[in-house]
């Protein structure tokens, strides 16, 4: 069991899924410092693209991504217009200098789309950038996904996927707008298994409304006994003020911190117990799977996916509001899916806001990913007065050490991770986007 000092959790932090955060882009990076970046990629070098599909059957309403309802097909179709225009420019531009390893659909909810226009999505990004056997991830709603899907998913041969869970307690379906019952689950697992998929990721929830730790240890029980070969167990973050969707959870049935952090400590020690391997703070793999494999050799990184074995340094993202990373450069699409068609239209990238990152931003990076990834960092030749306090507050609970300029976290600091690693955060104190609670 960990410890929970709520003293050193009061502090809401980004989840750092890159750095600087979303939270630091503005308008300064636009569409032809992009460009040249993109002109700029070296022969040779390995890429992934993130595609975003901004649309969804139905709006969960615990959800914070940026997604609508496809409920209208000419939206679908415009959108989708758009994107072929951008994939084939971006394509040009980096001009088949890049090797694409892995291409990843998200959302919304790729399975929003028609199977046949997933199919010629596919093949327009195969063909434009001339990659060779990708491996190829898809983000899934269990509600609305169909045979024809389940063929296209045999054919492509997807090998990884994501299953929207979230919880298998009806009530709590109820209560966050995403009914979905247990055997539609097992029966789409059976299924995907069949076709083909190798890894299987079930993302879960603790701190949704009306959930204990009694009701979530059965979510817990009914995944492990699926086998998913990873499992994200995210905390949800009740920002209603941010995100409209959200009020209509009520916030007297959320869990109080406490019992968010139990709930936490219950999922970590059930999951360890049942062979799954922590991974970071919030992700668990069996010990064959990939995600498990990196984290073993000290290969885990961590972008806007969370946790994750890609070891490509370039991710271009595609569609409205995708983020593309580059060690010097962070760049996001518009995020209204009107605003991206129109400089579509216009013939120019749909860059909005970014970041530029100098020597500092980059050294922040790669300490805030080693505490995240591996536990473990070197300290800054000279720590600030702030620092120190920070590391120390931990060191007393025994949770840090600091010994021989190298910070190591120790098993129970877990769920403290993203506290410890944003005593490294400089731009933290002058940031003013809504972040969620650490645990």
């Amino acid at each position: 069991m960990w410890t929970y000092y709520p003293e050193l959790l009061r502090r809401p932090v980004p989840r750092y899924t890159s750095y600087p955060t979303a939270a630091d882009f503005d308008n300064k990076v636009d569409a032809d410092i992009y460009t040249q970046a993109l002109r700029d990629i070296a022969p040779g070098t390995p890429l992934s693209l993130y595609v975003h599909i901004p649309f969804c059957e139905e709006i969960c309403w615990y959800c914070g991504c940026n997604t609508a309802r496809s409920n209208k097909r000419s939206r679908l179709s415009a959108y989708l217009d758009a994107l072929h225009q951008e994939i084939t420019h971006v394509a040009e531009l980096t001009g088949g200098k890049g090797k694409v390893q892995r291409i990843s659909f998200g959302g919304g909810s790729p399975n929003a789309l028609e199977p046949l226009d997933f199919v010629r999505l596919l093949g327009d990004l195969t063909v434009a950038f001339k990659a060779e056997n990708p491996l190829l991830s898809l983000e899934i709603d269990p509600r609305h996904f169909s045979r024809h899907w389940l063929s296209v998913v045999k054919a492509a041969h997807v090998s990884n996927v994501s299953l929207g869970v979230q919880s298998f307690a009806p009530r709590i379906q109820k209560a966050i707008g995403r009914i979905q019952p247990l055997d539609l689950i097992q029966l789409l697992v059976a299924q995907l298994r069949e076709a083909g998929v190798q890894s299987l990721n079930f993302d879960l929830m603790y701190g949704l409304p009306h959930q204990n730790r009694n009701i979530l240890l059965d979510t817990l029980r009914h995944a492990a006994e699926m086998k998913p070969d990873r499992i994200a167990l995210f905390g949800y973050a009740h920002m209603p003020h941010a995100i409209p969707r959200q009020r209509r959870i009520d916030n007297a049935a959320l869990p109080d911190e406490p019992e968010r952090f139990a709930m936490a400590c219950l999922g970590h020690d059930y999951l360890a117990s049942r062979g799954y391997q922590p991974v970071g703070f919030d992700h668990f793999a069996r010990p064959h799977d990939p995600l498990a494999k990196a984290a073993n050799k000290g290969a885990l990184h961590r972008n806007f996916q969370g946790f994750t074995d890609d070891s490509s340094e370039i991710l271009i993202g595609l569609g409205a509001s995708a983020i593309s990373q580059m060690p010097g450069l962070y760049a996001q699409n518009a995020k209204n899916a009107g605003a991206y068609r129109m400089a579509i239209a216009h013939g120019e990238l749909p860059t909005e806001r970014g970041i530029m990152c100098d020597a500092q931003s980059r050294s922040t990076r790669t300490i805030i990913e080693d505490i995240l990834c591996r536990s473990e960092a070197s300290l800054p030749r000279q720590l600030t007065p702030a620092q120190r306090e920070g590391l120390e507050a931990f060191a007393q609970r025994g949770l840090i050490s600091t010994a021989s300029g190298r910070l190591r976290l120790k098993p129970d600091a877990a769920p403290y991770a993203r506290t410890i690693a944003a005593i490294f955060d400089p731009r933290l104190a002058h940031k003013t986007g809504n972040f969620s609670a650490p645990v």
